[in-house]
């Protein structure tokens, strides 16, 4: 194990992450190539991985399927996976909540409704501004939730509470903007509702990679933080921790990842839920090697929801962010019922 430290960020490696990171990354590689494979024009794994590789097949159609119309889709699958699993970890530890998830405090609700907004009443507005107005969403809705829990400090349990109240305010609002919608204009806005990767390509892959590059590393980066955080302001004060300024900046982090996830491709719920479990039991509470193997399951979760959503009833394909909602909920319910006997 080794550790790099410095006052605001630190990161450290552990063998036992290092070879789980491993095996999911080889499960997200199998996932890819399985979704890639999978459609209309079926093509053989051997064909598919030569294709990724840059390896010529002696059939020009495999690289125009895969790299026009597949590979694209599947990537941002992956991508998005993983921005809300690191975003429901870092809100988590932020509230000491196992319930706590972008799409149950609010976050997502935010993006959205912002999103609709555009869609159902300037129908006209170019496509660009799809994305920016989700995340603004999403970050108005985060200093929204930020600010009313803000009582000389802020209490975690006031935060989520505020973000389940502001949610529902939110969802309402998204509702009657649908009501008083044209159909045309409402059609759209359910189909991104419902969260689906349909037809993304190397556009969005490009947009939401910025994002990433900027905010993965910075969550790693504060992993130590979000330890001390995870047991409590007043022990966090105790140690010396710049409580509020630490907070904040995991806020930010959270809300970028979320928002341009959101932006990217709807609203997919109950992944910033799972993935985090999935991972405590992999390798612990310890947050620097839970956010990335978190990471890792997220991704897998989504490019496998995409592909069940794809195959399950083809040719009519579900989006992926019913695929999630259906196995999400269940597993809601589940913790639900595990902490009331805990109890």
């Amino acid at each position: 194990m080794s550790d790099w430290i410095s006052p605001v960020l630190s990161f450290r490696l552990d063998r036992r992450v290092l070879s789980i990171a491993a095996l999911l990354l080889a499960l997200g590689f199998a996932a890819i190539v399985l979704n890639v494979g999978r459609g209309e024009y079926p093509i053989a794994v051997l064909n598919i991985v030569k294709t990724l590789f840059g390896i010529d097949t002696g059939n020009p159609d495999h690289a125009f399927v895969i790299h026009t119309l597949r590979f694209p889709r599947t990537l941002v699958a992956f991508m998005v996976g993983i921005a809300l699993s690191i975003s429901g970890t870092i809100f988590q530890g932020l509230t000491r909540n196992p319930l706590a998830d972008p799409s149950i405090i609010g976050i997502n609700t935010g993006a959205s409704l912002a999103a609709v907004s555009v869609i159902v009443l300037f129908p006209d507005a170019p496509v660009y501004a799809l994305p920016f107005s989700a995340f603004a969403g999403a970050a108005l809705m985060a200093a929204l939730i930020y600010g009313l829990a803000w009582n000389g400090g802020s209490s975690p349990i006031l935060l989520i509470l505020m973000g389940i109240g502001l949610s529902a305010i939110a969802s309402a609002f998204t509702s009657l903007l649908i009501t008083f919608g044209s159909i045309y204009d409402v059609s759209q806005a359910l189909v991104w509702l419902a969260g689906s990767v349909y037809g993304r390509t190397w556009e969005q892959v490009v947009s939401l990679l910025p994002w990433l590059v900027i905010f993965v590393p910075a969550a790693f980066g504060l992993a130590r933080h979000l330890n001390i955080l995870n047991l409590g302001e007043d022990i966090a004060k105790g140690l010396g921790s710049r409580v509020e300024w630490q907070r904040g900046l995991l806020v930010i982090v959270a809300v970028g990842l979320a928002g341009s996830a959101v932006a990217t491709a709807g609203t997919i719920g109950f992944v910033g839920l799972i993935a985090p479990h999935v991972g405590r039991q992999l390798v612990g509470n310890r947050h620097e090697g839970l956010l990335p193997i978190s990471a890792l399951i997220g991704g897998v979760l989504v490019v496998l929801a995409d592909f069940i959503g794809r195959t399950m009833f083809a040719p009519i394909e579900l989006p992926c962010g019913v695929v999630t909602a259906v196995i999400g909920a269940p597993f809601f319910l589940y913790l639900l019922i595990r902490d009331r006997h805990s109890k």
